[in-house]
C-alpha cells in the first residue's frame, strides 16, 4: 500500500463516528448472560460483596456503552438505570423459554442442558435483552446484539420483533424473524421458518410488513409467512414448506398433501387447509 492509500485509509478512520466495537458489545452480552445463569459464567464467585460488584461493574460497562453511542449525556444513567431495571422482568421471561423449550424438545434431558447447549435459548436471550434496548432507543448496539446471535446460531430475529412469553426455538437454523413482527404466548417455530416481508420498499419501513403469530401456533420447519397484514390464528399449525401471504384462521392445519395422478407417475402438492371447531 502506497502512503496516499494509507493515509485515505487514515482520514476513514478520523472520519468514523464513535460506537462500540463488536467485541466489547459481545462481552458485555455474554457476561451479563452469565450474570443471570451461572451456567454462563466463566468464574465462581465466593462472596456476596464479589458478586455485588460484578453487577455495579455491568452498569458502568453499560453507560460507558451508551456513550460510545453518542447519546446526550443526560439520557445515559436514565437509559442504563432503565435497563437494568428490567433485568428482572428479562429472567423472568427466560425462565419462561427454558421451560418452553425443554418441553417442548423430546431430546431434552434437563434446563441446564437447554441453558448450556440449545442454540435457541441464546438467539431468545439476546434478543430479549437487545428488544429492551431497542425500546430504549439505543442506537446500533441492539441491532449488533442481534447480529452476534445471528452469526452464533443461525438465528436472525431483529430486535424489534415483539415476541411473547414461553418462547421455542428447536434446532433454529436459517429462522428470519422480521422486524414489526408480533409473536404471541406459547410460540413454537422450528429451523428455517421466515417470518418476513411482502413488499422491501424502503418507503414502508416505518409500516407493519412482518406477520403477526398468535398463541399457541406451532411453525414446521421451512414454513415462510409474509406480509404486516398476515395473521396466523391462535391454536393453528402451519406444516413444512407452506407459503402463507393471508390470514389463518384460529384452530387451522395448514400443510402439504403429495397427490399422485391415475396412470402416471406425476406427482403434485395440494395445499389443504382445514379448520377445527
Amino acid at each position: 500500500m502506497d502512503e496516499k492509500f494509507i493515509r485515505k485509509l487514515y482520514a476513514k478512520h478520523q472520519e468514523c463516528p464513535d460506537c462500540p466495537s463488536l467485541k466489547i458489545v459481545t462481552e458485555f452480552f455474554e457476561d451479563l448472560l452469565g450474570t443471570l445463569f451461572p451456567e454462563f459464567s466463566d468464574a465462581p464467585f465466593h462472596d456476596f460483596k464479589s458478586f455485588e460488584q460484578h453487577v455495579v461493574d455491568l452498569k458502568s460497562r453499560l453507560q460507558k456503552l451508551l456513550i460510545f453511542c453518542e447519546l446526550q449525556s443526560g439520557d445515559v444513567p436514565s437509559k442504563s438505570a432503565a435497563f437494568f431495571g428490567k433485568i428482572p422482568t428479562i429472567y423472568q421471561k427466560l425462565l419462561k423459554d427454558i421451560d418452553a423449550l425443554e418441553k417442548g424438545d423430546p431430546a431434552a434431558k434437563s434446563q441446564q442442558e437447554v441453558i448450556r447447549t440449545y442454540p435457541g435459548f441464546y438467539a431468545i436471550a439476546a434478543h430479549r435483552f437487545a428488544h429492551e434496548l431497542e425500546l430504549l432507543e439505543v442506537p446500533i448496539v441492539p441491532r449488533m446484539l442481534s447480529e452476534h446471535a445471528h452469526s452464533h446460531t443461525g438465528i436472525d430475529i431483529h430486535p424489534g420483533a415483539s415476541i411473547g412469553e414461553y418462547f421455542c426455538i428447536d434446532h433454529g437454523t436459517g429462522i428470519v424473524i422480521g422486524e414489526t413482527s408480533l409473536i404471541g404466548n406459547h410460540v413454537k417455530i422450528y429451523q428455517g421458518v421466515t417470518l418476513g416481508a411482502l413488499s422491501v420498499r424502503k418507503e414502508d419501513a416505518t409500516t407493519k410488513r412482518h406477520p403477526t403469530i398468535e398463541d399457541h401456533v406451532v411453525l414446521y420447519s421451512g414454513a415462510t409467512i409474509l406480509g404486516g397484514e398476515t395473521v396466523i390464528g391462535h391454536h393453528s399449525v402451519i406444516g413444512g414448506n407452506v407459503w402463507i401471504t393471508k390470514s389463518i384462521e384460529p384452530n387451522s392445519k395448514v400443510y402439504y398433501q403429495a397427490k399422485m395422478h391415475h396412470g402416471t407417475d406425476e406427482e403434485h402438492d395440494l395445499l389443504i387447509y382445514k379448520t377445527e371447531n
